[in-house]
């Protein structure tokens, strides 16, 4: 179908989206072109705003507009533990079941030998630099449950136990309100290694 060029390029800008197929871009599109001129400009000062002011924590490697974030310079945090995650995005997610008090690590990514992903593309080395540099006794593993987040969690768990500091990952297992039928294998393998007594 024939869109005039500023509302093809609008849709084609929203495609570029994760998740974000051609109808959900049209809609968006359109939705955007029937806004008020005021909210326009707000949602781009906004969209230009987050892309300029954002950077990474110097410490954690956390998305932040100051540097460094606000949880590495919280002193009421516990500093015995570091949460190594991805992205910011699994931050948010532990900040949002409030009973993690401790500090973060991101990593920006994980190793990925198949896409070219070493250890050196990642945010490791600032890691080992804090845990040399602190009082942590524990890091908490908290990659994806994926072949490149398990790759990355026994790389990590391997260079970090030398040290002598401990070294845990999530439990893996069956979601709250799930059937063991519909489950799969390495499902239901993860959550009878992960069992704990009741």
């Amino acid at each position: 179908m024939y869109y005039p060029e500023p509302i093809a390029k609008l849709i084609e800008s929203y495609s570029k989206l994760p998740g974000i197929g051609q109808k959900t871009a049209t809609r968006l599109a359109f939705y955007t072109i029937g806004m008020e001129d005021e909210d326009v400009n707000l949602f781009a000062k906004n969209l230009l705003s987050a892309k300029r002011d954002l950077k990474f924590c110097s410490i954690c490697g956390n998305l932040t507009d100051e540097d460094p974030c606000n949880i590495c310079t919280d002193e009421s945090r516990d500093r015995s533990t570091i949460f190594v995650v991805e992205d910011s995005k699994d931050v948010l997610a532990i900040e949002k079941i409030r009973e993690y008090n401790g500090l973060y690590h991101v990593l920006q990514g994980t190793i990925s030998p198949m896409n070219g992903v070493s250890p050196d593309d990642i945010n490791v080395k600032s890691l080992i630099t804090r845990l040399m540099d602190s009082q942590v006794e524990e890091v908490i593993i908290a990659t994806n449950a994926t072949s490149e987040g398990e790759a990355t969690a026994i790389y990590l768990s391997r260079l970090i136990k030398p040290s002598g500091i401990k070294v845990t990952r999530l439990a893996r297992g069956l979601a709250v309100g799930s059937d063991i039928e519909y489950a799969d294998e390495v499902t239901l393998l993860k959550a009878v290694e992960n069992r704990k007594e009741i």
